[in-house]
């Protein structure tokens, strides 16, 4: 079994780096809010859905908001009515950062009969999950996806083999994979599944961008996890419906695990706006399927746009391009200064790679012209 890093738990671990525009950095480059364009988060190009607004602005602010989110956790479980899922199969949080924390509270803080403390992380991927993990007084191991030729996928036999060896409390997975936008099956996760439960471990497979992908129908886990007990599928309504300043997301996974979460989870942690802003998301059925393809127009637009300048876009199931443009830092600070922001992966580990979240082409095609323009092409007109 894999020992703990004690010297990595020494001192506070860094914290994750995220994208999104930070206020500082547009007050110090002398831009204002409204004349920029944010490509480093990759939400819905949409923007929330018809009859957010109205739901938000009809919350009392004055009252509590109610600690299970009993609504909102009923309108999810109806959601997913055809999977099987029930209210006690979901938790609704911060975010689905918020649930991350929780299990590793959870998990890695107390590892189940038999684990280890430890995470395997299968990497490059969402930094917060190694900051979780070690906030919690654990320890990570990785599964480096193989070489960028092969599309950044992982080998599932190895990631089992790991799993049999090391015995993680959890195994986290993001799926499509964030920055790279690589996609395993269902069937490929149910194996890795599996091999967690074998050891009395989970695997928690992070769906942040499972709505967005037109292959939704081929990875979505969220239906094995209500009735396996060794899932815990992640879904972002942040991401989904444009929620970003609401903060929302939730889990579904077996009752005792849903129990032990919510066991930890502070009373209000999701406040009443954001309930009610999920609960009229989920009333516009059709939302979603606009979305897909708004995605899958930008994404297009995106990788031809820049083939046509010779910049590399690596293949994604996702809602965001991951290109590979040369000096990405600078690339992306010269972006910035013209009120363009995107995401340089080098905390990822792929410093001369940007990620660009989709908008609406008619944005993508500004970000396009502005790359070629920085990189000294230009497109035909």
């Amino acid at each position: 079994m894999t020992t703990p890093d004690h010297t990595a738990n020494a001192v506070p671990p860094a914290r994750p780096v995220h994208g999104g525009i930070k206020p500082a950095e547009l007050r110090a480059l002398g831009l204002r809010p409204e004349d920029c364009l944010d490509f480093s988060a990759s939400v819905s190009p949409l923007g929330p859905p018809a009859g957010v607004a109205e739901a938000v602005a009809a919350v009392d602010l004055a009252a509590y908001p109610d600690p299970h989110c009993l609504t909102l956790t009923e309108a999810i479980a109806a959601h997913h009515g055809s999977d099987g899922v029930a209210a006690n199969n979901v938790i609704v949080g911060n975010g689905s950062t918020e649930i991350i924390h929780l299990l590793t509270r959870a998990y890695i803080g107390t590892p189940p009969a038999g684990c280890s403390g430890a995470a395997l992380l299968l990497t490059p991927t969402y930094g917060e999950y190694d900051g979780a993990v070690r906030i919690s007084g654990g320890w990570v191991t990785t599964l480096t996806a193989a070489r960028r030729e092969t599309g950044f996928t992982w080998d599932v036999d190895a990631a089992v083999a790991r799993i049999a060896a090391e015995r993680p409390a959890l195994t986290f997975i993001c799926n499509p994979n964030n920055p790279t936008g690589a996609l395993l099956g269902n069937g490929e996760l149910e194996v890795m599944a599996d091999a967690a439960a074998a050891v009395g471990g989970l695997l928690v497979v992070d769906e942040a961008y499972i709505n967005l992908s037109e292959r939704y129908a081929e990875a979505s886990i969220a239906a094995l996890a209500g009735r396996h007990d060794a899932i815990v599928a992640l879904r972002s309504m942040t991401k989904d419906y444009a929620l970003t300043a609401l903060r929302l997301g939730y889990a579904v996974a077996s009752p005792p695990v849903i129990a032990r979460l919510a066991a930890l989870q502070p009373d209000w942690s999701v406040n009443g706006p954001a309930q009610a802003a999920g609960a009229a998301a989920l009333a516009d059925g059709g939302y979603l399927e606009r979305a897909r393809a708004a995605v899958a127009a930008s994404r297009e637009c995106v990788v031809e746009r820049l083939a046509a300048v010779g910049i590399r876009c690596y293949p994604t199931a996702a809602n965001f391009v991951l290109a590979q443009v040369g000096d990405a830092a600078g690339l992306r600070d010269g972006l910035a200064r013209r009120g363009l922001f995107v995401r340089d992966c080098a905390s990822f580990g792929l410093p001369d790679c940007i990620r660009i979240g989709l908008r609406p082409v008619a944005d993508c095609i500004r970000l396009t012209n502005a790359i070629a323009a920085a990189l000294g092409d230009e497109f035909a007109k």
